[in-house]
């Protein structure tokens, strides 16, 4: 893939930002340090550019009807503005992309991961009836502001933003700019997604910035954070081969959808609930100081592979290293002991209930 350039790409220059290669684009991975910033959207608010994501307008007389042959979703009752967390799936059940999904007026809008999204927009567009129609919304930014102190700073600039609840979206006017500002995130505490035009990112992301509780945040403490949170990143924790059975995912397949499919995968999936999976993603606390990288394999007493670590890192929080992995479902349970494998040596490990860190989400009934 040709290396593009995100709307933002001179502003995280301009704040000296470590650049690096990711999906194809030059991405900020740090500003002052990895820690440093994972512990500040933790205590405050940090500014992240997610621009990378893809963003879909889905319409058309048809577009509920096609995309309820695709998604797990029961459309029937996804109620305006609600942001749905689902799956594209494989017709054998595997994830082909985790996804959020909205209705908005007369159509949908969807956004999928940076990595997989002309996968995913090639795949929708050979499905959807011809009642339906995609726009890739290549003209829009998307900009995450999460931590405790999020609302503080963009009820500021967006005034309203703060009667959004956890999964509640809708438009609000950003210093003059037209924005779908979403309250939901990947880092486990409050915040909010910032949909807007690309020609505005610079000047809205300086206003956010200036904001007493603000920082901007790279890549790497985006990845902590989502792991501390127990969130699963699509290409390392989901793939093709991974089912949203095994991937402890089954909470995005309605309830309706689950007993009556009409979705891709449903034969194997509905196996799955009754008779259980093979495996299952899974968190662990790693024992001793060293954290168990992704890819290190899961072992038996003899040292045989019986699953695999498909993310890990130090927790900033916990300042433990933590992991998540697909274990054999006999070793599940948290409270179960599982031993690692990496680099010749064996590392020690208990299966933990996720999220490691307790989510802090704004939710509908919750004290401001």
């Amino acid at each position: 893939m040709s290396e593009q350039i995100l709307p933002l790409d001179a502003w995280h220059r301009r704040l000296g930002a470590r650049m690096v290669e990711f999906a194809g684009y030059q991405m900020p991975i740090q500003y002052e340090g990895i820690i440093a910033e994972h512990k500040w959207t933790r205590e405050s608010a940090g500014l992240f550019d997610v621009s990378h994501m893809g963003q879909l307008i889905i319409a058309g007389s048809e577009a509920e009807k096609g995309l309820a042959t695709l998604l797990p979703t029961d459309f029937s009752i996804l109620k305006e503005g609600r942001p749905k967390y689902s799956l594209l799936l494989t017709i054998e059940g595997g994830i082909i992309d985790d996804l959020m999904v909205t209705r908005r007026g007369d159509h949908f809008y969807m956004v999928v991961n940076g990595a997989t999204k002309a996968g995913d927009i090639e795949h929708l567009q050979a499905r959807l009836p011809n009642g339906a129609f995609l726009d890739h919304m290549k003209e829009q930014a998307l900009l995450a502001l999460q931590g405790p102190k999020a609302v503080d700073a963009l009820a500021r600039l967006a005034p309203g933003v703060e009667a959004l609840t956890f999964m509640t979206g809708g438009v609000f006017m950003l210093d003059g700019v037209t924005s779908w500002i979403s309250r939901s995130g990947y880092t486990g505490e409050d915040g909010f997604e910032i949909s807007l035009p690309a020609y505005a990112a610079e000047r809205i992301a300086d206003l956010i910035v200036e904001q007493p509780e603000v920082k901007p945040i790279g890549l790497g403490a985006r990845d902590s954070l989502r792991l501390e949170a127990g969130l699963p990143l699509y290409g390392h924790d989901l793939d093709i081969s991974t089912t949203p059975v095994e991937a402890d995912l089954v909470f995005a397949l309605s309830k309706r959808r689950r007993e009556e499919g009409g979705f891709p995968g449903w034969e194997r999936i509905a196996a799955e609930l009754v008779q259980g999976p093979i495996r299952k993603r899974v968190g662990v606390l790693v024992e001793g100081r060293q954290p168990v990288r992704e890819g290190a394999m899961v072992v038996d007493g003899e040292g045989n592979e019986v699953g695999k670590v498909t993310s890990g890192g130090f927790s900033p929080s916990l300042e433990a290293p933590i992991a998540m992995a697909y274990v054999p479902l006999a070793s599940a349970e948290p409270g179960a002991r599982i031993e690692m494998a990496q680099r010749g040596r064996i590392y020690q490990g208990v299966v933990t209930a996720m999220p490691f860190v307790p989510h802090r989400y704004h939710r509908k009934g919750a004290p401001q």
